[in-house]
C-alpha cells in the first residue's frame, strides 16, 4: 500500500483528489495539508510515499515548496495544478509527475482516469523509494493493515449455483484501468437491438452516475446506473454503482432483475467483476456472453472461467488495444476465453452474438 499526502488549499479539491486516489488499488491518502507549512509538518509526522502539490497556495507557492522539498527531503512528488504553462518546468524542479486540474467541460471521470494512470506509472519508482525512506513519527494503520490482507473469493458474497439450463441472453462486460474511454468506444458502435447489457467498471463512488449518463449520450442504447429492482430490458445497459456489487436474479415471471449488494470487496474490488459474472452464470448460464476488457489485476477471472465451462460465450480484449493487459491476460491464462479480439472489434462481436452468429 502506497501512502499519499494531498497538499491543496481548496478543501473541495483535496476531497476530490483524496477520493480518486483512494479508489486506486494499493494507494491510500493518509493525510491532507492546506499549505506548505502544514505539509512540512505532515511529512515529518507521516512520512508518506508520495505527495501531490498544488502550485497556487497561500504563504508559499507550490514551486518554492517543491524546490525546498527536493533539497531538504527528496521524495516522489506529483504536481496537480491548473497552471499548465508550468507543466514542463516542474520536472526540472524535481517533480516526477504533472497532472493538470480539470478544465471547463472536462468530466471528473476523465480527471480521475488521468490521476490513476499517472500514479500507476510511478509504482516502480515508489517501490524503490519505500525501501529507503525515513520512518514516520506517527504509525498510521492503512486500509491494507486494517483489513484482512487477502483476496476475498466470490464465494463469500455469492455462492456458485450455476444455471443448468440456458436462459434469455445477457451480455456482461467487466473492465478497470482504461475502461472508461474503451467502453465509450465500444458503446458508440453498438446498435439498440441487443439483449440487456450489465457492466462492472472499477470506478470511484460518486462518478458512476455521470459515466452512465456519458455512455447514454454516446450510444444508441439506453444506459442507466443500476438500481435494485430494475427489470432488464433489451436495448438497455446497466452500470454498477461505484460502491455496490451488481447482481441479477430471475423473477417469478421469467424476467431478470437487478439486485445490488453492499458487501465486502471481492477480488480487491467493489463493484467486482467476479460477483457480476458469478450472478450471470447462476441466472443465465450458457446463454450469456462475457467480455473482459482492459484493467489491472485479475478481478473476473474466477467467474469468467465458470461461465466458459458452463457454455457461455467469452471474449477478452487483446493486449495491443488494452491500456493495461492485466484482467484479460489473467482470464486468457486461466483458459476462460474463447475469442481474443481488438477493442475496435468488440462491438461487432456483441452484435454478432445477439444475431446468433457467435457462440
Amino acid at each position: 500500500m502506497y501512502t499519499v499526502l494531498v497538499i491543496d488549499d481548496s478543501p473541495s479539491m483535496r476531497r476530490i483528489i483524496k477520493d480518486m486516489v483512494n479508489s486506486i488499488e494499493d494507494f491510500e491518502v493518509i493525510a491532507e495539508a492546506f499549505d506548505a507549512y502544514d505539509a512540512r509538518e505532515k511529512i515529518k509526522e507521516y512520512e508518506p510515499d508520495l505527495v501531490t502539490i498544488d502550485i497556487n497556495m497561500p504563504k508559499m507557492d507550490g514551486v518554492t515548496f517543491l524546490r525546498n522539498l527536493m533539497r531538504l527531503h527528496p521524495m516522489p512528488a506529483v504536481v496537480i495544478s491548473g497552471e499548465s504553462v508550468r507543466g514542463n518546468d516542474i520536472f526540472d524542479d524535481g517533480a516526477v509527475g504533472f497532472i493538470p486540474k480539470p478544465e471547463a467541460g472536462e468530466s471528473m471521470i476523465s480527471f480521475g482516469e488521468r490521476i490513476k494512470e499517472n500514479l500507476l506509472n510511478l509504482t516502480f519508482l515508489l517501490k524503490r523509494y519505500t525501501l529507503k525512506k525515513p520512518k514516520a513519527k506517527k504509525q498510521v494503520k492503512t486500509k491494507a493493515s486494517m483489513e484482512v490482507n487477502k483476496k476475498n473469493h466470490p464465494d463469500l458474497v455469492i455462492p456458485l449455483r450455476q444455471a443448468p439450463l440456458m436462459g434469455k441472453k445477457i451480455i456482461a462486460i467487466g473492465s478497470s484501468t482504461g475502461g472508461v474511454e474503451s467502453l465509450l468506444r465500444v458503446f458508440k458502435s453498438l446498435t439498440s437491438k441487443l439483449p440487456p447489457i450489465v457492466i462492472t467498471q472499477h470506478i470511484p463512488y460518486g462518478f458512476s452516475k455521470s459515466f452512465a449518463d456519458r455512455l447514454n449520450d454516446n450510444s444508441s442504447l439506453t444506459v442507466h446506473q443500476a438500481e435494485t429492482g430494475m427489470t432488464l430490458e433489451n436495448g438497455h445497459a446497466y452500470l454498477a454503482p461505484g460502491n455496490m456489487h451488481l447482481t441479477i436474479e430471475r423473477t417469478a415471471g421469467g424476467n431478470y432483475q437487478i439486485r445490488l449488494l453492499d458487501e465486502m470487496k471481492v477480488s480487491h474490488h467493489k463493484p467486482s467483476v467476479d460477483v457480476m459474472f458469478r450472478s450471470v452464470n447462476n441466472t443465465v448460464g450458457g446463454a450469456a456472453m462475457a467480455v473482459m476488457m482492459t484493467g489491472m489485476g485479475d478481478d473476473g477471472t474466477i467467474a469468467m472461467k465458470e461461465l466458459h465451462d458452463n457454455g457461455a460465450y467469452t471474449v477478452a480484449q487483446n493486449e495491443e488495444s488494452c491500456v493495461v493487459f492485466g484482467m484479460p491476460a489473467k482470464a486468457i491464462q486461466a483458459g476462460a476465453v474463447k475469442d481474443i479480439v481488438h477493442l475496435d472489434e468488440i462491438a461487432q462481436y456483441i452484435i454478432d452474438f445477439a444475431k446468433n452468429k457467435r457462440r
